[in-house]
């Protein structure tokens, strides 16, 4: 790998159709600079693109001068892989357009946009598809591991939705992967991130939904969680696929609808979408509220495109996160205890444990069918670190480690890709399970050289 020159950078700068930017600059920090606060790589050269020629033109620079080459979507990774030291950073965040066919129920999407972008496009014809919790998440990270959110159980992963991509290779190739098309790509992509090229372009089934769902928040004390996780570990496993309900545990935010004495203290949380009928919602919703003392709630029928930012306040860019993630078929008994015993001893306000529940329509597609092949899990549990200073890091890795530990054994077979830190790339096979030795082998055929690395690396079989 050769280190960049600054002849060779101030060449490509004068030359390139998009923007480079590049140390010293103005923006460069502010360019550099990711959702996860820990991650402080410095790049020799930023190429922002705009369109898939310059993506082309990036790509066949990096590869001319033997560079390590990262790939900004949304930058919203954990792990940080979108920006690398002393390499070149192609940048796709200026790519932010969406085109709605209503007739078609279609959406073409560009790599840089949000999931804000895609539902802001989507949401005023009464269309989705689905994707995740967090308005400020990249769609092109998402989908590339998976995807899942409020309307996966009955929708399926993002990934499930996806019709077709446009590709620039590691050769510099521009292609499209489909059902029919370079299908071996198309299965690929779908689950297997960054590995395989760079997408430019994301077509999307789209499925009427809302505008206006029933949503929001149903609040319990902390003393009840047990009680509380146990009702949830059943009532998740019968509840119709056009409802999802998330369970949190954290400290209480200052809302306005919890009283002033929980601010502060430990909570346990459902979170509720129906993607259906509100009034059809509300009815299968009542029985949460028998779960335990509710302490507030904020549950109605508002814009899906809001319920899609109600986090975003917990997940502003900029904190330091550590995640630690597991797969679950059933909530049993002994991870519950686990969750209490640790979210009991949060190391920081912003810390939090979740269970993501999936399940229905994600279950029914063959784990062979593409790259992901974790079908099995209804539920993802992801430990989330969150935190303000450098001094607090072993405190909150340590508790975040300790609590993955304490809550393996009752966990499932494989993991989600997406929700993998630097440090767990070991864990890349067992994410995977069956499909790992097919994935190592289009790694080969379309990336002998191992040119696209930052990202949950699989190496050419």
């Amino acid at each position: 790998m050769a280190t960049m020159n600054n002849e060779k950078a101030r060449e490509f700068k004068n030359r390139f159709a998009g923007k480079v930017i590049l140390p010293g600059d103005a923006e460069y920090d502010d360019e550099r600079a990711i959702w996860n606060g820990m991650i402080d790589r410095k790049p020799a050269v930023i190429a922002q693109c705009k369109t898939a020629g310059d993506v082309v033109q990036a790509v066949h620079f990096g590869r001319d001068e033997d560079l390590l080459v990262s790939v900004r979507g949304g930058g919203h990774n954990i792990a940080g892989k979108a920006v690398c030291d002393d390499g070149l950073m192609i940048d796709l965040s200026p790519m932010k357009k969406v085109t709605v066919d209503t007739e078609a129920r279609v959406a073409t999407v560009e790599p840089g946009c949000t999931l804000a972008d895609l539902d802001e496009a989507t949401l005023p014809h009464g269309l989705a598809t689905p994707t995740g919790i967090n308005s400020t998440t990249g769609v092109a990270g998402l989908t590339l591991g998976g995807g899942f959110g409020w309307l996966s159980r009955k929708l399926g992963m993002t990934i499930d939705n996806l019709l077709s991509a446009t590709v620039v290779t590691a050769a510099g190739e521009q292609v499209v992967a489909s059902e029919s098309e370079n299908p071996d790509l198309f299965w690929g992509l779908r689950g297997g991130g960054g590995n395989f090229g760079i997408v430019t372009e994301f077509t999307f089934k789209l499925h009427p939904v809302g505008p206006d769902l029933l949503s929001g928040l149903i609040v319990f004390p902390f003393d009840e969680a047990k009680q509380v996780l146990l009702k949830f570990a059943e009532f998740t496993q019968e509840m119709p696929d056009e409802l999802n309900v998330w369970f949190v545990t954290r400290k209480a935010p200052p809302l306005p609808f919890l009283p002033e004495e929980v601010h502060g203290k430990e909570v346990a949380v459902l979170a509720v979408c129906y993607a259906g009928d509100p009034a059809e919602g509300e009815k299968l919703v009542e029985p949460l509220r028998g779960f335990g003392t509710v302490v507030g709630e904020h549950v109605g029928a508002q814009p899906f495109v809001d319920w899609q930012k109600a986090f975003d306040p917990l997940l502003t860019p900029g904190a330091r996160n550590y995640w630690k993630s597991h797969n679950f078929t059933e909530i049993s008994e002994g991870v519950i205890d686990a969750i209490i015993e640790y979210a009991a001893k949060l190391p920081s306000p912003h810390c939090e444990i979740f269970i993501g529940t999936i399940g229905g329509q994600t279950a029914r597609v063959d784990g062979g069918a593409m790259a992901y092949s974790c079908r099995d899990a209804n539920y993802v549990m992801n430990v989330h670190g969150r935190w303000e200073t450098p001094a607090e890091d072993q405190a909150v890795i340590g508790w975040a480690r300790e609590f993955f530990n304490k809550s393996k054994p009752y966990a499932s077979g494989g993991a989600y890709i997406n929700f993998l830190t630097e440090e767990e790339m070991d864990r890349l096979e067992f994410a995977y399970g069956a499909t790992f030795q097919k994935l190592k082998d289009l790694k080969k055929k379309y990336d002998p050289d191992n040119f696209f690395r930052m990202n949950q690396n699989i190496k050419p079989g």
